[in-house]
């Protein structure tokens, strides 16, 4: 049986950002999406760059043993390239992205998997969530402390513990399914599923037959519950070629991969070619001259006229921001982040209004930053918005377990990134040091190779 993807790709700046670091592609044969971290720093180079090495995947035929070699290998090089990019301009430090990349390989589909971003899988009518978050909130999930609804509007549900940053051992989940014609995979950014109900995801999932109009009706649900956030989806669904009219082989590459941008290679202007420069290496399969460009997808008149509303409440907000009742409010606020050194608990909110500093520190730990994995120390300096003082203190907890943890890692001449999820000091030890008595989120790399195969669902079971 000869099977592909009928697939299609949507991505839109959302209604705040002013640019887009997300990264979509859709293939025959390969569905991938990025969601980059770090504003300025880099978020966009990071999620095209990763984007633009597993292009080449597309086409390609595999066993499923060569796919998850292929793809993790190709994950491994793009993250590697990422650090090289660190270490020659300092101004991208604390760039990231997550990850999903769904490979065909014959009658088996590789999914690799890291960050916050989700896949879902429709199957006989029925949609089922087949990742799971690596990200701070999940890991309370995990632990009991949350349940599901609650997580789902946690104000550190953004917080994520394991994405690609250059740094080495990061490596996705890898898991391979089997590819049933008729099922409809869906993988998207965290602009989507925080701000679109699960229910009415699953509604548009179901009901709309083709998969362009699928993608383009979820951005733009999306875009009218005012997400902030870059928005991309990319919908693909698992056709018989031997059957009814061939799909489109054309792929759609859209967000910051379809862009030009600084920092990274120059990408040519006609859409053939841009999507053409993103593989670093030309395996034949697919016509440069047949590529096209989906970039941000067409915009309503009502997508438009939501645009400026936002800019419109954007502008009011800036405005009213020197009165009492938005000062008052940003001192309602609490978040976590760096205080001469160390790790501290401020109120307020990590802005200035002309000469007046909106946040000011309440508490200072004993925890040094220069202790914490290079992950959480970027995330730190941008300030890490909580619920409330009992949630900070707890993430403070957390970080001083993480402080433990690197700086025995550091005395066994160990790099930070190999400390293990659940930390306990090892015996025999000179001095005592506590255990945590919580699972700790930090980033625990995937054994290369190391493959989970998922059963096939019946027709009544999520898979």
């Amino acid at each position: 049986m000869a099977i592909a993807f009928h697939f299609a790709a949507r991505s839109d700046v959302g209604m705040v950002r002013t640019n887009n670091e997300d990264s979509g592609y859709a293939g025959p044969h390969l569905l991938a999406m990025a969601d980059g971290m770090g504003g300025h720093a880099g978020g966009d180079v990071a999620s095209s760059t990763i984007m633009g090495a597993l292009v080449g995947l597309d086409g390609e035929s595999f066993s499923g043993a060569d796919a998850t070699r292929a793809l993790l290998r190709r994950i491994a090089e793009a993250n590697a390239e990422l650090g090289r990019m660190v270490q020659e301009d300092p101004d991208l430090e604390g760039m990231g992205t997550t990850l999903i990349a769904i490979l065909r390989a014959r009658d088996k589909l590789v999914l690799a998997h890291i960050g916050d971003s989700r896949a879902f899988l429709v199957r006989d009518g029925q949609v089922a969530q087949i990742t799971k978050d690596h990200s701070f909130v999940q890991s309370l999930v995990d632990e009991g402390r949350l349940t599901p609804d609650e997580a789902s509007t946690h104000p550190q549900r953004s917080l994520v513990t394991r994405v690609l940053t250059g740094a080495e051992d990061e490596e996705p989940d890898v898991v391979v399914r089997k590819a049933v014609v008729g099922d409809r995979y869906l993988i998207c950014s965290d602009g989507l599923s925080d701000y679109v109900a699960r229910d009415t995801i699953d509604e548009i999932l179901t009901t709309e037959r083709k998969p362009d109009v699928c993608a383009e009706r979820l951005v733009q649900l999306a875009l009218r519950a005012g997400a902030p956030d870059n928005v991309t989806v990319v919908v693909g669904d698992v056709v018989d070629l031997t059957k009814g009219p061939v799909p489109s082989d054309s792929p759609q590459v859209v967000g910051a991969a379809a862009a030009n941008r600084p920092r990274t290679r120059p990408i040519p202007v006609t859409p053939a070619a841009k999507a053409a420069a993103l593989s670093q290496e030309a395996t034949g399969a697919t016509d440069p001259g047949d590529l096209q460009l989906a970039e941000e997808g067409p915009r309503s008149r009502r997508t438009t006229a939501l645009r400026a509303l936002g800019a419109s409440l954007l502008a009011a907000v800036v405005l009213v921001a020197g009165g009492y009742a938005a000062y008052a409010w940003t001192q309602s606020q609490v978040y976590v982040g760096v205080n001469d050194g160390r790790v501290a608990v401020f109120k307020g909110v990590d802005q200035s209004f002309g000469p007046i500093d909106l946040s000011r520190a309440e508490t200072t730990s004993g925890i040094d930053v220069d202790d914490l994995p290079d992950f959480y120390r970027g995330q730190l300096g941008r300030g890490i918005s909580m619920g409330t003082r009992s949630d900070a203190a707890a993430l403070v907890r957390n970080l001083e377990v993480q402080a433990q943890a690197c700086r025995y890692a550091k005395s066994q001449s160990r790099d930070c990134a190999t400390v293990p999820t659940t930390w306990t000091t090892p015996s025999p030890t000179p001095t005592p040091t506590p255990t945590p008595t919580t699972s700790v989120s930090s980033p625990a790399p995937t054994p290369t190779g190391t493959l989970t195969v998922a059963p096939t669902p019946s027709a009544t079971a999520a898979p």
